[in-house]
């Protein structure tokens, strides 16, 4: 008889999501908005996110993600606006689209394989010009 011996191996990092940082009280980025095809929407392009890696994650430059780091100033929100206290995180914030031409921008920053959503943006208004 045949003895089936099970191996071990280690999941590749895969990048995880977490709301513990969400903002739901700025005025810029209010979710009272967001209906029901948004909510869609955002938990499907979290599932497909999830499936990256976080080094994946950051150099992923694709046209419908548009993934890329949050350039604060030039009379937008300041990184002051955007920061949590008392944490040790990747000190560049990101975003990432919800869909092509629709639906907004998620933001938020990196810790470890961990994604910390700051701001739902279904209205662009970090980049109201955009």
């Amino acid at each position: 008889m045949a003895h089936l011996r099970l191996v071990h191996t280690r999941e590749p990092e895969r990048l995880r999501f977490s709301f513990r940082y969400l903002d739901t009280t700025h005025p810029a980025f209010d979710i009272s908005r967001c209906g029901r095809e948004y909510l869609r929407v955002l938990l499907a392009r979290l599932r497909e996110l999830s499936l990256l890696s976080p080094e994946e994650f950051r150099a992923r430059r694709s046209g419908t993600l548009r993934i890329h780091p949050i350039r604060f100033g030039e009379d937008r929100l300041t990184v002051h606006s955007f920061g949590v206290l008392g944490i040790e995180a990747d000190k560049t914030a990101w975003q990432f689209s919800l869909s092509a031409n629709e639906h907004g921008r998620v933001h938020g920053f990196l810790l470890g394989d961990t994604f910390f959503i700051r701001w739902l943006d279904p209205e662009h208004n970090l980049y109201p010009g955009n």
